[in-house]
């Protein structure tokens, strides 16, 4: 059995460790707060230029965007994966890297090549390792991400699918639920896609297939739609940035409280350790007493 020494070294050591996670656990609930404010302020921007967009789709105009226009055959796939720049925050991560290697793989065994786009230091290092065809990428993004840091890599994309080089793009980024919550979710981009809002929520009474639209232009169709459908896609980048990010500070939060919690029961149970070796030592110091008085 370790000496009373050896148990004291390892119950300050974890009494360290946990006015670390405790400090780590604050900290993420402190800016928690301030992402789900940022994610909840988004989502009403991008519903609403979704349903535009969508009605455009549905609208005969004279020019054709692009984006909308689906491809026959798809060769080629673009993939923007969303992930973070730090670790500590559970399994999120590792979900959602999951999540992408599944969808490549069935893209590989397809006969598609994947050009992937990475947001986030650890999606990088992930693709990096793997050996995938990174075209882009952005890390190190902040607490407060700025849409001029997601446009130049989301570009390259963009003008992938409009050279023909990728004929689908997919955004793949965690989904706040709720603060125990966060689910990996992929959302197909380009072309655009109706059926869905961009949380993923099957919806059948804004946008149906039989209604059709008509509008004026002004100046023309064509700068009216590449305008729009191009901050549309902005905005959807933004979304699944801060949707990640709030998932990120719902999951460290929960991680370090978890952590914090296990390490106060670690230091209950050295405590007990010790408790009991003082007690064996004193039993041990009073029998030698006694046998020594019994002696003389």
């Amino acid at each position: 059995m370790a000496g009373t020494k050896e148990i004291r070294n390892k119950i300050k050591s974890v009494q360290s460790t946990r006015k670390i996670t405790k400090a780590m656990e604050m900290v993420a609930a402190s800016k928690m707060k301030k992402a789900q404010d940022r994610m909840r302020q988004t989502r009403p921007y991008v519903s609403r230029i979704w349903q535009i967009a969508g009605h455009l789709s549905k609208a005969n105009p004279e020019y054709k965007h692009p984006f909308i226009v689906k491809r026959d055959t798809v060769k080629n796939v673009g993939l923007i994966i969303i992930t973070t720049d730090k670790g500590l925050c559970g399994g999120l991560n590792t979900n959602a890297l999951r999540v992408a290697l599944t969808r490549m793989r069935e893209w590989q065994g397809e006969g598609k090549g994947v050009i992937v786009t990475a947001i986030g230091t650890k999606g990088l290092g992930f693709m990096q390792r793997l050996g995938a065809n990174v075209a882009s990428h952005a890390v190190q993004i902040g607490d407060r991400p700025q849409i001029d840091r997601l446009v130049g890599p989301v570009k390259i994309q963009l003008d992938a699918y409009r050279d023909g080089k990728i004929d689908q793009l997919f955004i793949l980024t965690t989904r706040f639920v709720n603060t125990m919550k966060q689910e990996p979710m992929a959302i197909q981009a380009l072309p655009l896609v109706f059926a869905q809002t961009p949380a993923g929520n099957v919806i059948d009474t804004v946008i149906s297939e039989g209604q059709s639209w008509d509008y004026i232009y002004e100046p023309d169709a064509k700068a009216v739609l590449d305008g729009l459908l191009t901050r549309y896609i902005e905005a959807l980048i933004y979304q699944a940035v801060v949707e990640n990010m709030a998932s990120e500070q719902s999951a460290r939060m929960v991680a370090m409280k978890a952590a914090s919690d296990n390490a106060a029961d670690i230091i209950n149970e050295l405590t007990l350790v010790l408790n009991k070796t003082r007690q064996a030592a004193i039993t041990k110091e009073l029998a030698e007493i006694v046998g020594g008085a019994a002696a003389v």
